[in-house]
């Protein structure tokens, strides 16, 4: 599926450009928002060439990865990354990643963020599981997915090497059925 256009009243998921670098750097060179991932802040040339990547994946056939900018409608403004990646282990599931730029936390968006990228999966792609890790002492993310309705399914321990320290994962998960079960919101 190129090019990818979802959108929800406040929030859009487009195909990434070279224009979103700068927009794609406020969040992964971001401290505060990098805190909890599984990663250290990156550099303007480590965020240029995942964004180069991200481009280049986007028209590979078959497609296995959906990395995508999160635009505020209103502003027409990057404040987001979203991501689904396939899981070539898995039959027709996939990864869920996301990360919101720290001026744009605190509105919800994170949510409606997580129900594009679910939509996405189930309703476009045919997807029946997708799943997600978080850090254990990420709660805000924890709550978002659990109002997206994914599952908190357990621990994978010292899954994450960060700053030099082994860290766990918690996942979360939902299935197709669970899905289509739910009150429509998006």
């Amino acid at each position: 599926m190129y090019p990818v256009k979802c959108s929800s009243p406040r929030l859009a998921l487009r195909e990434l450009d070279l224009d979103d670098v700068d927009a794609v750097l406020a969040i992964y060179g971001s401290s505060a928002a990098t805190e909890h991932l599984s990663f250290e802040p990156r550099t303007r040339d480590e965020v240029g060439d995942i964004v180069a990547r991200s481009i280049a994946s986007a028209t590979a056939q078959p497609r296995s990865e959906y990395a995508l900018a999160v635009v505020e409608r209103a502003s027409d403004e990057v404040i987001g990354f979203g991501r689904l990646a396939l899981d070539p282990h898995q039959q027709r599931a996939a990864t869920l990643g996301f990360a919101l730029r720290p001026a744009s936390w605190g509105r919800g968006y994170g949510l409606e963020t997580v129900r594009l990228l679910l939509s996405l999966g189930f309703d476009e792609l045919g997807l029946h599981r997708l799943w997600g890790a978080r850090s254990p002492l990420n709660e805000a993310s924890a709550k978002t997915m659990q109002a997206a309705g994914m599952v908190e399914e357990g621990t994978i321990r010292e899954h994450v090497l960060k700053a030099g320290q082994w860290r766990d994962s918690v996942v979360h998960a939902i299935l197709d059925h669970e899905w289509a079960e739910r009150v429509p919101t998006v």
